[in-house]
């Protein structure tokens, strides 16, 4: 089987999603880190436009989104499940809920001036400066939400969070880990990194004890891999992961048409292909690069929109 190469650096909470189910289901892997802001013309050559942190590569096959993400990990490691048959609906809405809503309440609670040197260690006024500008144009119109706000929120869900842990269960939904547990601990796993702001957790002694258990699974074994090599393993690759999907027609666009995918919350840069797969939870679409060759990118449904290209 080809290797699974993340593209990812070291502060994105998603990218640390990732890592830890890496060392969950114990898979080796290779590590190619990507620029914090704008250019990042490596990335673009592999995905033709996607600028959200991380993406995985296997081969040729480009996936987009740590949703979809775990599901390809799960098909390569079954066992450990992240979805235990028992849970797998409700563990799969609470994963999608701390992705998104837990994320943006955490994210400008951990962005606070005296939690700044934790995060990101020695950065110049300068380069902290461009990363602000960076992130404001990715969010674009998205909505801003202030500090009040924002410890307020984070205090309520960390109550709720706390309370799904008063039975002593090790995990959220349970006796057994997954998806919702890591997508809950990287929306969470900023904050707790500066010791500044991380007070707002002593009042949760069994969620601090379930980040310990979350964090302990480790990353596994990985290896570094610059992104010129990857992009040479994506142009030497000839086969793709695109059958044995039903084909879903929700947008009267055929497989074969001229497609653009993109987000639909924020970073709303548009990805341009052929249509490949249209299945119940992926879009994909297969794109020509000068230096990546030929490569399918892949979209899972659910956070994501499609249109024919113009």
């Amino acid at each position: 089987m080809s290797d699974l190469i993340l593209h990812n650096f070291e502060i994105s909470p998603f990218s640390e999603k990732i890592r830890l189910i890496f060392g969950f289901k114990q898979l080796n892997w290779k590590s190619v880190t990507v620029p914090i802001i704008l250019p990042k013309p490596d990335v673009t050559a592999l995905t033709g436009g996607y600028r959200r942190t991380p993406i995985l590569q296997v081969g040729g096959d480009i996936y987009c989104d740590t949703s979809l993400i775990a599901d390809v990990l799960e098909k390569r490691s079954p066992t450990r499940s992240l979805y235990p048959a028992a849970i797998n609906g409700i563990a799969r809405n609470l994963a999608q809920w701390a992705d998104s809503t837990l994320f943006w309440t955490a994210i400008p609670y951990a962005f606070q001036p005296a939690a700044i040197p934790s995060i990101f260690g020695n950065i110049s006024a300068e380069e902290l400066q461009a990363f602000s500008a960076d992130r404001a144009t990715m969010r674009g119109n998205m909505p801003r939400t202030s500090m009040g706000e924002a410890k307020g929120q984070l205090c309520e869900y960390l109550m709720r969070l706390e309370n799904m842990l008063s039975d002593d269960a090790p995990f959220l939904l349970g006796a057994q880990a997954s998806i919702a547990d890591f997508s809950v601990y990287q929306a969470l796993w900023l904050v707790r990194l500066a010791p500044a702001i991380s007070k707002v957790f002593d009042p949760h002694p069994k969620l601090l004890a379930w980040m310990d258990r979350l964090g302990a699974f480790g990353h596994h074994q990985s290896e570094a891999l610059n992104s010129a090599e990857a992009i040479d393993i994506a142009r030497n690759t000839k086969n793709f992961d695109i059958d044995g999907r039903n084909f879903i027609d929700s947008h009267g666009i055929a497989l074969g048409e001229q497609v653009a995918i993109m987000p639909t919350d924020y970073a709303l840069d548009p990805v341009m292909g052929e249509l490949v797969i249209a299945s119940e939870n992926e879009l994909a679409l297969r794109r020509e690069d000068v230096r990546a060759g030929t490569v399918v990118v892949h979209f899972p449904r659910v956070g994501f929109q499609m249109k024919r290209a113009k």
